[in-house]
């Protein structure tokens, strides 16, 4: 009888952090989209109805291209996930876009690694983060390879006042964080953490190169999608600026954007902020920018958000006696 109360109530709890996950992340959108002072989602449909490029066909493309950034990141995680399991495309698909909405109220995504972890057995969800961060890093790599390459270029043609210091210092943490990992992998000082840590590299060894390489390829695949997509809204807003300015732009933009420690809820409102300098360089209104950087939010992430929605409340424990 206690075990059956136990359960129940194991079950209860599961049931009422799911509906308050989908609760807060659509409150999350709601309050963005329609309480936020910066821009509203009535002012995106105004300025929408201004332009004849913007008909239903061009939304259903956009759409389409916002769906295909999601079937190549989807692809990613079933791919490395076969480096402990296989599972079908199906249960990558609510993997990805249950933890992706389970994930938006905390910290740079930060959850995702939890949520994932959780639909697997105990045993395996070290690893599973793991993967995931192998995932996100080679997400980032492309961001900050194309990135690197376009704030180059932007720099070189329009001199922007950007903060060249806290650059430096982003990229000098990510080489200070790297030599403090291969002094506690080396050091006799940590040896709890060391041995977590060898057995953490020992995994590392076992993923077959060739899952590393496609995770890259979809990583770098998946960049281009959106950046392009962002090119292709510049273009129904009629701004005719030359491809190579526009994309190095807009790959500046994404570089920024990604080292600066964000929540959901600012997301949108940083991506705004640091586009409408760097496109404001480009002689580009605010009103547009913020209009284009919010479409570009809405189609990826609002949109998988209120799918994922749906995983979370149809997600289940597994079963950790087998």
């Amino acid at each position: 009888m206690l075990t059956a109360i136990s359960y129940k109530s194991k079950q209860f709890s599961l049931v009422l952090i799911k509906i308050g996950i989908v609760v807060s992340a659509f409150y999350l959108i709601y309050n963005k989209l329609f309480q936020h002072s910066d821009f509203h989602f009535a002012d995106l449909l105004i300025i929408l109805t201004k332009f004849s490029a913007i008909s239903f066909d061009a939304v259903l493309f956009l759409m389409v291209l916002s769906c295909f950034n999601w079937f190549l990141e989807i692809l990613k995680w079933r791919h490395l996930v076969t480096a402990i399991t296989k599972i079908t495309f199906k249960k990558a698909k609510s993997q990805t876009l249950g933890a992706f909405t389970a994930s938006l109220i905390t910290p740079n995504r930060i959850g995702e690694y939890g949520a994932k972890a959780l639909y697997y057995h105990p045993s395996l969800r070290k690893e599973i983060m793991l993967l995931n961060l192998l995932g996100n890093t080679a997400q980032m790599a492309a961001t900050t390879i194309f990135g690197g390459i376009g704030m180059i270029y932007f720099s070189l043609h329009f001199n922007p006042e950007f903060n060249y210091d806290k650059i430096i210092l982003w990229f000098s943490a990510i080489i200070l964080g790297s030599v403090l990992l291969w002094f506690i992998v080396t050091s006799t000082m940590f040896g709890k953490y060391k041995k977590s840590l060898k057995k953490l590299i020992k995994f590392i060894k076992t993923i077959p190169k060739e899952i590393t390489v496609k995770t890259v390829m979809y990583s770098a695949f998946r960049y281009l999608v959106f950046s392009h997509q962002f090119y292709i809204i510049l273009l129904m807003f009629d701004i005719n600026t030359p491809y190579s300015h526009a994309m190095a732009a807009i790959s500046t933009m994404y570089l920024l954007s990604s080292i600066i420690p964000s929540i959901f809820i600012f997301d949108v409102v940083i991506k705004g902020g640091i586009a409408i300098y760097i496109f404001g360089l480009l002689g580009i209104s605010q009103p547009i920018v913020f209009a284009i950087v919010t479409l570009m939010w809405v189609l990826n992430v609002v949109l998988p958000s209120i799918i994922g929605s749906y995983y979370v409340l149809q997600f289940k424990l597994p079963n950790t006696e087998t």
